[in-house]
């Protein structure tokens, strides 16, 4: 009787359940958690991500399934409803606009070239998923990933290519967290040891009119542009208004600290979630994994050479280190510019200078998915 009970709890339990592509998800997911905690690339967002892989690939859980919407759902189905709705990626966007200073940017207005740069690697995916294979709306879906802004992908395959939307959240939180890994080699592959060593001079203090003035008319450009994009765009311009404002700092905080940590936290699992093994691991997931990378190395690559070019139209005033930043991943981007720059001049401080072309690109990569938005959607 004992071993007969034994046996049926064994063969309901999730062990009975389990096939090869949990298992391999559970390696993926560990190899993450491992990046996350050991190595500290991006913990924030790589360690709900992996925990979320490992959550959705436990067999008969059912913390994915769907029964009926918001009633007797898995909770991570529940919770995903952010993700499909874009409420939360807009909801992060307002939290990054509360951490964002655009004053680097407004100082120095040809960092705006270096931010426009990078999204070259964005275009060039596409055009390449294209001949993969893919169809337009999945090619813009993927080709976004080049941008370094997971918000920004999602938002945007959400719309144009659903079906990709795990794969494609995975690769560009993934590719976020491991900017130290991917960006220095290309950075230093691409400059000489004297461009490394440029030391840049100070930038010009910015007014608090003209912080207050610029989402105002960033956001009236933009959105009238690319009405697309007013969701992402008006929430990023809104939290660096709630900042720059000085009146609501009781917002700003709020937005910055408790909101941005409780929907970094959903976002984070419930993207990790969507990697459900029987389908993640397939040869479309595969080409959009390298797609994504290629189209990353292509940002970095793109922002770093037209550095060059203005460091020699300048006559060596710009470090070519900080057109690595014009990537849209804030602050990492530019911490990795400022860290780099440190290696070979260690009285260098590049992170105020990185920190102009890095808001630039997430301002650019918003625009592009914009663009996406209007030819496909």
């Amino acid at each position: 009787m004992l071993i007969e009970t034994l046996q049926g709890i064994l063969s309901e339990s999730g062990f009975a359940a389990l096939q090869w592509q949990n298992v391999v998800m559970f390696v993926i997911s560990f190899i993450l958690l491992y990046f996350a905690i050991k190595k500290e690339y991006e913990p924030l967002l790589l360690l709900p991500i992996a925990f979320g892989m490992l959550l959705r690939n436990l067999p008969s859980t059912g913390l994915m399934d769907v029964l009926e919407p918001w009633q007797s759902s898995g909770v991570l189905a529940i919770m995903y409803n952010g993700v499909k709705s874009n409420l939360f990626p807009c909801l992060i966007f307002m939290g990054v606009g509360t951490m964002t200073d655009f004053g680097p940017l407004i100082a120095n207005p040809i960092s705006l070239i270096l931010g426009s740069a990078a999204q070259i690697g964005i275009y060039f995916a596409f055009v390449t998923a294209i001949a993969l294979g893919f169809s337009g709306p999945q090619a813009a879906s993927i080709g976004i990933i080049g941008g370094a802004d997971g918000p920004t992908a999602i938002f945007t395959t959400s719309q144009l290519a659903p079906e990709l939307l795990a794969p494609i959240a995975v690769a560009a939180y993934s590719y976020m967290a491991l900017i130290p890994m991917i960006q220095p080699p290309i950075m230093k592959a691409l400059t000489t040891e004297k461009e490394r060593t440029t030391v840049m001079t100070s930038l010009r203090k910015v007014s608090k009119l003209e912080k207050i003035i610029f989402p105002i008319v960033v956001v009236l450009f933009t959105a009238l542009l690319l009405p697309d994009v007013a969701p992402l765009l008006g929430m990023l311009m809104l939290g660096n208004l709630f900042k720059e404002s000085g009146v609501v700092n009781r917002l700003s905080d709020t937005a910055q600290n408790a909101l941005m940590n409780i929907v970094t936290i959903m976002l984070g699992v419930t993207v990790g979630a969507t990697a459900d093994g029987t389908t993640f691991l397939a040869m479309s997931t595969i080409k959009i994994i390298g797609l994504g990378l290629m189209a990353f190395a292509f940002a970095t690559a793109a922002g770093v050479i037209f550095g060059k070019i203005l460091y020699v139209a300048t006559g060596g005033k710009i470090n070519p280190l900080i057109g690595s930043a014009g990537v849209s991943a804030v602050p990492m981007a530019a911490r990795v510019s400022q860290v780099e720059g440190r290696k070979y001049n260690p009285t260098n401080f590049l992170l105020m200078h990185a920190m102009g072309p890095n808001v630039a690109g997430v301002i650019g990569s918003a625009v592009a998915a914009g663009v996406f938005l209007i030819l496909f959607g």
